[in-house]
């Protein structure tokens, strides 16, 4: 076969599910970039071993697979991502501290752009429903299990495969596959965020128009009656993480005072199945805002204090 040929067949083949390994490697590692990073690198490695793939196994299965791989050596380089909620106890008053080292392995959102169309095959042994694989507490719970931990219940329980298939694909026997799933579902069950339901997309509108305003307005009051009694805040990298009405109030006087980094803008976004907003101070990228609610107010605003974040939701 040409050389033209081949690397039209080879674009054939996996173009489908170039969007899907991305999602599944934003899973499995927690980075925008890094899982942009390893999309390409499981396409160079399945462009190598092209001439071994006989069709045994479906295409998907195959470049999850070089995926999964290629996310566990990763994992073995970097470690884990972090959000503030992941490390010690949280405040009630608003004080915050310096930074944390610049190194630190933050988590990032993801745009719900990444996941249109993606994962749309899950098996039937799929556990999770496609908006729930995306929360920013399912993907931060995810950043805390070993990483073959992490790749089987993502690859049984969010894209569905059964425990004999997973266990080939990551060269395990079926009972350790098994075993990990069982250690897996124990321990991101005792950590997932389960304090947001759904809301209805009209009653989230009323909620986001509501907070957008009393942003762009400085109005602190009307900022206060849209959160939860123990609605969270974290600013990463600040590593301080607040609880309570009285801390988040506080933070809102100051980021909407004469002292603030204020006036702003505020562009409506979506991120990780949630409501999200570019806020731009003085007309500069400040803050990436991921904002989680239920049916009785906001319960997690996570702002992500990386303005390149920004270039990922344009």
């Amino acid at each position: 076969m040409a050389v033209e040929q081949r690397d039209e067949a080879f674009r054939q083949l996996v173009e489908p599910h170039e969007r899907a390994v991305r999602l599944h490697c934003y899973r499995m590692l927690g980075s925008l970039q890094d899982a942009e990073d390893l999309t390409q690198e499981t396409l160079l490695r399945a462009w190598r071993s092209l001439d071994r793939f006989e069709g045994r196994a479906s295409t998907r299965a195959w470049l999850h697979r070089i995926a999964t791989n290629a996310c566990l050596d990763e994992i073995d380089r970097r470690g884990r991502r972090i959000l503030p909620v992941m490390l010690g106890t949280p405040r009630v008053a608003f004080t915050p501290g310096p930074p944390v080292p610049a190194d630190t392995p933050w988590l990032d959102p993801v745009p719900d752009t990444w996941f249109d169309l993606a994962d749309n095959e899950p098996g039937p042994e799929a556990r999770y429903e496609a908006k729930e694989s995306i929360q920013l507490a399912f993907v931060a719970a995810l950043q805390q299990l070993p990483g073959r931990q992490r790749a089987v219940l993502l690859l049984c329980d969010v894209l569905g495969w059964s425990a004999p298939e997973v266990a080939e694909m990551l060269d395990m026997s079926v009972t350790a596959t098994h075993s990990a799933l069982q250690r897996a579902r124990t321990s991101i069950g005792r950590r997932l965020d389960s304090r947001s339901a759904r809301l209805s997309p009209a009653a989230e509108r009323v909620l986001v128009e509501a907070y957008v305003r009393a942003w762009e307005r400085g109005d602190v009051d009307a900022l206060v009656t849209l959160l939860k009694e123990d609605a969270r805040l974290s600013m990463p990298p600040l590593p301080e993480w607040y609880v309570g009405i009285p801390a988040i109030a506080d933070f809102f006087r100051w980021a909407t005072g004469a002292d603030g980094p204020g006036p702003y803008r505020i562009v409506q976004r979506r991120a990780n199945g949630s409501p999200a907003f570019e806020i731009y101070a003085r007309e500069q990228p400040f803050v990436l805002q991921v904002a989680e609610m239920d049916e009785t107010g906001i319960t997690t605003i996570t702002s992500f204090m990386k303005p390149e974040l920004f270039a990922y939701f344009a």
